[in-house]
């Protein structure tokens, strides 16, 4: 989540400037950084972050996923807001697309990222589970946000009830 915080500012900023972009380079922005593996101690090893720094295919779909649900959950929103650097957005002028047909394509994008994810994660790594864990569980996060509602910048019923089932009223085991 922190490696979106940073993008996210850079997403604005192009915003802002009023500038537009490509679909490739804004998804790379997401790319930017690994710090949530920050304070997870002895487990974290040189090679594990150099594993990372070579942006592996299960970190690359964790990011792109993100930037794809956060988009396609915010859209309306941005769209009265003016933001030209959705990558919705950018997709239609780049590929001269209609709207629904991204949406479409974007929502297929992100189910075989996931895909992605599952077959990366099962696959046998000399990368410490935990790591791979943690990039799994940051990007069920983003898909309990994002997942047909922007959670989180329009925090409401939906998500405070999600959020209560999980960590309030867990089911029993």
């Amino acid at each position: 989540m922190l490696a979106y915080g940073a993008s996210a500012d850079k997403v604005d900023e192009i915003a802002r400037m009023g500038k537009s972009t490509t679909l490739q380079a804004l998804q790379q922005l997401v790319l930017l950084s690994i710090t949530s593996l920050v304070g997870m101690g002895d487990i974290v090893t040189k090679e594990a972050f150099e594993w990372l720094l070579n942006d592996p295919r299960i970190l690359r779909a964790s990011n792109i996923i993100f930037r794809l649900m956060d988009d396609l959950s915010g859209y309306e929103f941005e769209k009265e807001r003016e933001h030209v650097a959705s990558s919705i957005v950018c997709y239609m002028k780049q590929y001269g697309v209609p709207e629904q047909e991204v949406l479409d394509i974007f929502n297929k994008q992100a189910k075989d990222l996931w895909k992605d994810i599952n077959k990366e994660y099962l696959r046998p790594t000399d990368v410490p589970m935990p790591v791979l864990m943690r990039v799994l569980n940051l990007t069920r996060v983003v898909d309990l946000l994002y997942k047909g509602v922007d959670g989180y910048t329009h925090v409401g019923k939906v998500m405070k009830d999600s959020v209560a089932s999980f960590l309030i009223e867990p089911m029993p085991l």
